[in-house]
């Protein structure tokens, strides 16, 4: 079997295996065009005997899922923006710069992955609701605010530019400010790009946090919304699926949109000179 005949399979192989990925999320695509009724038959169809809009109309008209999606666009880019900044800020410091305790510090920080977050929750809400931010959009903005694995990448990625970099540009008289501002940031612009990534879409989808700490429906998240939306109209899985597409598709748009970042700053944290 020549090298060309192996190509030929291998692009064959990873055909069907990117169809049979991608079929539920065509299906999912295609139902939430159908009307009533026409997404529950066997065989599945792939494709709506007539498009409708029904099912959308119905979800922005009627279930307010609008509020939802701005409820979680607002609490997904504040998270990722707050985030960034003090996860960069301590990345900085604890690579280029030296404290009393930084190492005892930065192993507690990194032992504290390993305690899963559903323990954290109690307290946290308890924490939470003694400042009087339960059911606001702080709720999730605070507890958001810095993560011990943006740090690490941070960090990881910061001890990879050159000392002599930061230390020119004391001899020139820029602030600690000045240094991350103008000369760190832009340095590691491709992975802020990758972690504003995981940040975003983290939020955008975390379903249990948003359950515990927003109680008033107004303030839901989409897919709190949506869990509630499945639970009254468990029968109607088109509407179901309108409300899938919803949820998803900012992920999917953000993502091709910064593809090529992303790549490269997974690429760039990966290797250390």
């Amino acid at each position: 079997m020549n090298s060309k005949t192996k190509i030929i399979i291998l692009n064959f192989l990873l055909m069907i295996i990117a169809i049979f990925t991608l079929a539920p999320f065509i299906w999912m695509l295609s139902a939430s065009f159908m009307a009533d009724g026409h997404a529950s038959v066997f065989p599945p169809r792939f494709f709506p005997d007539k498009f409708t809009l029904i099912q959308y109309e119905t979800l922005f008209s009627k279930l307010n899922i609008k509020t939802s999606f701005i409820n979680s666009l607002v609490i997904s880019i504040s998270v990722t923006l707050v985030s960034l900044f003090f996860n960069s800020l301590a990345g900085f410091a604890f690579a280029k710069y030296e404290f009393s305790g930084k190492d005892k510090l930065f192993k507690i920080l990194l032992s504290s992955m390993i305690i899963p977050a559903q323990v954290t929750m109690l307290p946290l809400f308890l924490m939470l609701k003694e400042m009087g931010v339960i059911n606001t959009y702080f709720a999730i903005i605070i507890p958001g605010m810095a993560n011990i694995f943006g740090i690490f990448l941070i960090k990881q990625y910061a001890e990879s530019i050159p000392d002599s970099l930061i230390q020119a540009a004391k001899i020139d008289g820029a602030t600690d400010f000045q240094i991350y501002y103008k000369i760190f940031l832009p340095i590691i612009k491709p992975i802020l790009v990758t972690l504003a990534l995981f940040t975003f879409m983290g939020t955008w989808n975390d379903f249990i946090w948003p359950l515990v700490a927003l109680t008033d429906q107004s303030m839901f998240t989409l897919p709190v919304a949506l869990a509630n939306l499945m639970g009254e109209h468990v029968k109607d899985p088109e509407l179901m699926m309108a409300g899938s597409v919803i949820t998803i598709l900012p992920i999917i748009l953000i993502f091709l949109m910064l593809q090529k970042q992303y790549i490269k700053g997974i690429m760039l944290g990966s290797v250390k000179e």
